[in-house]
């Protein structure tokens, strides 16, 4: 099988599978979601709008709910690999918590 071949297969595993703690596993994307959105929304500060249909306090607003989704999107997408450490981190603290 090529990486690309078990990359495809290991995307389509149910999480039960890769993940045993799926509570753990949600809060590792939350905040992989939200990195992804911070990180994008600083791409998004240089961008000016022009014209009669840009700027205003409304696309302010949908554009700040565009970039948390599109952290959404990349996480759920296979994301950064930033919800794979954080999520063997939470397990770790619980681990030595109890």
């Amino acid at each position: 099988m090529t990486i690309a071949a078990l990359t495809a297969y290991g995307s389509q595993m149910p999480m039960a599978h890769k993940h045993a703690n799926a509570q753990t596993w949600k809060t590792a994307q939350d905040f992989e979601s939200s990195f992804l959105s911070t990180m994008t929304q600083t791409m998004f500060e240089g961008i000016k709008t022009d014209g009669a249909f840009g700027g205003g306090q409304g696309e302010a607003t949908f554009r700040s709910l565009l970039i948390d989704q599109y952290g959404k999107e990349m996480t759920s997408a296979g994301g950064i690999g930033v919800a794979d450490k954080i999520y063997g981190e939470i397990l770790k603290m619980q681990e030595h918590g109890r």
